[in-house]
């Protein structure tokens, strides 16, 4: 697929834009039907939700206006997502010991992202990055953080949905801490 000029689109995910939501996710719910909920409910019930539950719980929160993430735009057509919202939203975030909160500074933080087979190792995710960051920054937001993953190697991008570190920091994030071999947590701040 060709966008020699780089013209991608971002908006926030809002009620109106739930049907390129659900086309980018497609049936599979974006990965094994997540619905981008992982870090968003209790295990117990993200694996009861698995699908059609998590899809509702998007849904839901997206129809209160929640805009839980950004949407990038080729062409019209939903091509890339990246969830964003204060890190209270992420309540599996917050209980995490291995990305336990560093400090009492508010922050955004960015846990997702998916993007379309076609769309993926263009360097989309780091544009997704800055606008995600002027959503919460629009919103008031200080810092945004992240938590990507930092592998050796080749790593599939299945598995790279956090986040690759490379990404962040084009993306002008830092290491602020490195709880795990391959977890650094990243800020950038606004």
């Amino acid at each position: 697929m060709a966008n020699p000029k780089g013209a991608f689109q971002f908006r926030a995910a809002t009620p109106s834009r739930w049907k390129d939501v659900e086309a980018l996710f497609g049936a599979r719910g974006a990965c094994a039907g997540c619905w981008c909920m992982w870090w968003r409910l209790p295990r117990a019930e993200w694996n009861r939700g698995k699908g059609a539950g998590n899809r509702r719980a998007l849904r839901r929160i997206v129809e209160k206006g929640g805009a839980p993430g950004i949407l990038a735009y080729e062409g019209g057509r939903p091509v890339g997502w990246c969830a964003i919202a204060p890190r209270e939203a992420y309540t599996v975030l917050e209980r995490s010991r291995t990305l336990k909160r560093l400090d009492d500074e508010p922050v955004w933080s960015v846990t997702c992202f998916f993007i379309d087979k076609d769309w993926r190792r263009r360097g989309l995710t780091v544009k997704l990055l800055d606008a995600a960051c002027a959503h919460a920054k629009r919103k008031g937001a200080r810092i945004v953080e992240g938590y990507p993953v930092d592998p050796s190697g080749d790593y599939p991008a299945a598995w790279a949905w956090t986040g690759l570190r490379s990404a962040f920091e084009s993306a002008g994030f830092r290491e602020v801490a490195r709880p795990s071999r391959t977890r650094p947590i990243m800020r950038r701040h606004l």
